[in-house]
């Protein structure tokens, strides 16, 4: 069980004694103790212990169990991964059946057997290590749907296991974040992650079609409903019949077309242009937008009531600047396909532009950086792109404040590993120098974040 030292077991007894006589009894595990509900609250913030053993009865009324189980609470609200097992005394069963119901692992009856409590123990942290496994292997798989989405950064991952949840339900969604942050890519993942990857995925942007065709664009029209309409033609809506349908830049939509499109959303039927008969479409939306939809809902340029239809589910992507290390990663993806592509060889990154690549706030997003790393490979002189042929100076960015030191470490640990992958393109042996790490220590830090 030496395996084991390495994760905390934290014991929460008021007594002394009995203290004492656990944290002996488990001397092959790292145990940190508390004697009340404040410094095993303490304790579970500083070293996260994957088992706890505690006492219902704690001060400051150890006769009472109402700060046991006022700890119990909190314990599974800020770590509810946490192993706890409770001790009670031998007729409490009553107490015990309710801290199991509370999300307690276990109970154990005072006075305890130290060879069974241990027995206990080591079974509740073998399973806790298997879950934070399987979490790990989870979290490392990409949906097939979403492959083609390069990316390191945990905020990006969660936003592909939401869009991965959402893709089989019938909710609207709703994808926001700045342009060139890979909008129509997640709603096109979305489409082929769901039961309706077989049917079509049509897309229309609202902002590029002028506002007296985006109707007929739409709805579609009927033969001699305007000038030029030769024949009956359907719209985007009804050609995504059984499929998908995005609307890109809903922002834009005129508010003349929003009330049509309401109704299409809440009936499911639509009308062509000229048109005196309703059809019925079965077809999901998706919308995206780099507008801020509640404030245009202010000052009347959108509906309220169409925000809300199209708003069921809102999905916030990250700009390409707040994603850790991605901006290096997508980089060297990116000149590998224009390499291809433009007959250059094995074109790749100097350490230098790489710096310049991390340094840069990338307005643009990803397709910015798309553009650039196309310019660079085409001039590119010899076999290493510069800084200058990307055309970027470096600039150092400041550190934000932060006065969790455990999340500081955490964090800057977590940053330093993605932005090391990211510049040596995930060679860990060439990461682990940079780091200053041995390869082991590197791979293990890596299983310890879910990093691949």
């Amino acid at each position: 069980m030496g395996e084991n030292k390495a994760l905390p077991l934290l014991v929460v007894e008021d007594d002394p004694a009995l203290q004492k006589q656990i944290k002996w009894s488990f001397d092959q595990y790292t145990v940190v103790t508390a004697g009340d509900r404040e410094s095993a609250l303490d304790q579970l913030r500083r070293h996260a212990p994957a088992v706890v053993t505690m006492d219902l009865g704690l001060p400051p009324d150890a006769n009472s169990v109402s700060e046991g189980f006022k700890l119990l609470e909190q314990i599974m609200s800020a770590a509810p991964d946490t192993k706890v097992i409770v001790l009670t005394g031998q007729n409490d069963r009553a107490n015990a059946i309710r801290a199991i119901g509370m999300g307690a692992y276990d109970f154990f009856a005072k006075p305890f057997e130290p060879e069974l409590l241990n027995l206990m123990v080591d079974r509740a942290f073998r399973l806790y290590e298997l879950q934070q496994e399987n979490k790990r292997l989870q979290a490392m798989q990409a949906p097939d749907a979403l492959s083609g989405l390069i990316t390191r950064d945990p905020e990006m991952l969660r936003v592909c296991r939401i869009i991965e949840k959402v893709a089989n339900t019938t909710a609207t969604v709703m994808l926001l974040g700045e342009s060139g942050t890979g909008k129509e890519i997640l709603a096109r993942g979305l489409h082929q992650a769901s039961l309706r990857s077989s049917e079509r995925f049509v897309a229309i942007n609202c902002a590029a079609i002028p506002e007296n065709l985006l109707e007929s664009e739409l709805f579609g029209y009927e033969k001699g409903a305007f000038t030029g309409a030769a024949k009956t033609t359907p719209g985007r809506i009804e050609s995504a019949n059984g499929g998908t349908l995005l609307l890109d830049e809903i922002g834009d939509i005129p508010i003349s077309l929003q009330a049509k499109l309401l109704r299409f959303l809440q009936e499911r039927v639509i009308e062509r242009v000229g048109g005196r008969h309703e059809i019925s479409v079965d077809v999901r939306i998706v919308c995206a937008t780099h507008q801020d939809l509640k404030a245009l809902t202010k000052s009347g340029q959108f509906r309220e009531d169409l925000y809300y239809r199209l708003a069921e589910i809102v999905v916030n992507i990250p700009a390409l600047r707040q994603r850790s290390g991605d901006a290096a990663l997508l980089a060297h993806a990116f000149v590998r396909r224009f390499a291809q592509e433009q007959n250059r060889g094995s074109v790749s990154l100097s350490e230098e532009a790489v710096k310049a690549i991390e340094a840069h706030s990338w307005p643009g997003n990803v397709r910015e950086l798309e553009n650039c790393m196309k310019r660079a490979v085409i001039m590119a002189e010899g076999a290493q792109i510069l800084p200058e042929d990307i055309g970027l100076e470096i600039n150092v960015d400041g550190f934000d404040d932060n006065l969790d030191l455990h999340k500081v470490r955490d964090d800057a640990e977590k940053r330093a590993i993605l932005a090391a992958l990211a510049r040596t393109n995930g060679n860990v042996v060439k990461s682990s120098k940079l780091l200053g790490v041995s390869r082991p220590t590197l791979y293990d830090m890596m299983h310890h974040f879910g990093l691949k």
